[in-house]
């Protein structure tokens, strides 16, 4: 799309902004009036692309994507220099994915929707433009303190003690969601209240086809009184729309035994029984389940609103709408 007719808050979604609006300003950049465009071309071209080079060196963040280390210098954001701290990551348009250059898109919509609709912690994010039109996903890193200094992060990779010298190359995918809840008990004082949480975002990415979330995309963060809690939800993305995946990213799905459903076992996707036996399975109390459960049964037209606003394109968004009435169909199946 032209970058100068935009018509929605590239953060909020929200009409009637050809820029970021207040409200985006203030969760994202502090306050900053920062631009939507960024004053580098995108990373394919050759203008930016020893700056490119340099800053990929110097990024941790684990992940296939690409990913690129921001910080605000003033209102303005710019790449990373060797020692400086990133406050900002982000993710240009990928390679080797259909429909690749809607990716950025994709992200945003789907971390949107989590929060606005279903009221999910996520990470602070907005799409993002480079000078040369290119979309991006920028995210604001929720590890970093507003000193600078870092807080503790660890994922549940890590928590498992799953890498790909021990496990091989799909250790990120061999396990199961119950055992990501059994780790939490290890780690969270407060599970009764974080278990419901990761209970939430599970049955979020089952409705919105995410099949990649796998051990890295769930984490620990450490909290100002020092304990660990669930980090705020990250990665959250319709891959369906990109990849051929299945419903759930890891290879034991919910489960750590093989327990399926009827429902399951004759349709080939879970239902409304096995996400409420996993909730008792993971300790969430009965009177609670049917109620977090309920959002996501419902139809929530602000769902539609918000893929209408995004920044797809129309037979994408036809697509996106039509992948999420049919998973709520499923889970809707008693």
């Amino acid at each position: 799309m032209n970058i100068r007719d935009i018509k929605y808050c590239p953060g909020t979604l929200s009409k009637g902004f050809n820029t970021y609006s207040p409200a985006c300003l203030k969760r994202v950049f502090n306050g900053r009036k920062v631009s939507h465009i960024l004053p580098y071309s995108s990373p394919e071209s050759e203008e930016n692309i020893k700056e490119f080079i340099e800053n990929r060196k110097r990024i941790s963040i684990s992940g296939v994507q690409e990913k690129i280390s921001l910080l605000m210098d003033k209102n303005r954001l710019r790449l990373t220099k060797e020692k400086e701290q990133g406050t900002y990551i982000l993710k240009p348009v990928p390679s080797n994915l259909k429909k690749a250059k809607f990716v950025p898109a994709n992200e945003h919509l789907t971390m949107q929707i989590a929060r606005q609709v279903y009221g999910i912690d996520t990470a602070e994010n907005a799409l993002i433009f480079f000078k040369n039109g290119a979309p991006a996903y920028i995210t604001k890193r929720f590890d970093i303190n507003e000193n600078n200094t870092k807080r503790g992060k660890e994922d549940f990779a890590s928590l498992a003690g799953k890498t790909s010298e021990i496990s091989g190359n799909n250790f990120k995918y061999e396990y199961s969601y119950e055992e990501i809840a059994d780790l939490m008990k290890q780690y969270i004082p407060a599970y009764p209240v974080e278990v419901e949480k990761l209970f939430s975002i599970i049955v979020f990415n089952y409705l919105f086809s995410n099949g990649d979330a796998h051990l890295k995309n769930f984490s620990v963060l450490e909290s100002l009184s020092g304990d660990y809690l669930l980090s705020p939800a990250y990665d959250l993305i319709n891959t369906h729309i990109h990849v051929d995946d299945s419903d759930f990213a890891l290879s034991k799905s919910l489960f750590k035994d093989d327990y399926k459903s009827s429902v399951w076992r004759k349709t080939g996707h879970p239902g409304l029984a096995d996400f409420s036996k996993f909730a008792g399975r993971i300790a969430i109390k009965q009177n609670r389940i049917r109620k977090i459960l309920n959002p996501f049964l419902a139809r929530q037209s602000k769902v539609e609103e918000l893929i209408d606003h995004s920044f797809l394109d129309t037979p994408i968004k036809k697509e996106y709408l039509l992948s999420y009435n049919r998973k709520r169909n499923y889970l809707n199946v008693v």
